[in-house]
């Protein structure tokens, strides 16, 4: 998949192209989730602006919630590239139920990533430890490599020591 090898913006516009055209196989639905995903790794705040509220409601309408779990995640993103904290923490906490929920370790390794960078952002580390640890222990359930270095690399940031 183009979005693995981190081709993000080719990635993007084939999406936004797709969305000109009849979605008769793919559904909006489908393509929203993609854009803010993509937006959200990015940390694309305008593609976020743009996409989310589409994309929430395509997840509501269709009862998807695995898609409303990355919407919520998205939001969280999307506000925390705004500084708004507390939103922030609200629509990851969100983002993190729905996931717990549905029981998708990448998802929850995903958005627990995302509290421990809120947390760093708001100097709390052990919070963001904390958040590290439990993402970190996602991704290597799961084998998840990339995500599982990526993490390894923010604990390191933080430059404490395990307890």
């Amino acid at each position: 998949m183009l979005q693995a090898e981190g081709e993000f913006a080719l990635v993007t516009q084939y999406m936004e192209r797709a969305l000109q055209s009849p979605l008769w196989f793919w559904g909006k639905f489908n393509l929203y989730a993609l854009l803010i995903d993509t937006a959200a790794q990015q940390r694309d705040l305008e593609a976020l602006r743009q996409y989310i509220v589409p994309a929430e409601e395509s997840a509501l309408q269709n009862d998807h919630r695995l898609y409303l779990g990355v919407a919520y995640r998205s939001k969280g993103i999307m506000y925390r590239l705004m500084s708004d904290y507390q939103d922030a923490e609200l629509w990851l906490t969100k983002a993190l139920e729905i996931f717990e929920k549905l029981e998708t370790r990448w998802q929850i390794g995903r958005t627990f990533y995302e509290l421990g960078e809120l947390a760093r952002l708001q100097d709390n580390t052990t919070a963001a430890y904390s958040y590290y640890s439990k993402a970190l222990a996602n991704f290597e359930a799961l084998g998840a490599a990339p995500d599982a270095n990526r993490t390894r690399t923010a604990l390191d940031r933080l430059n404490i020591t395990p307890q």
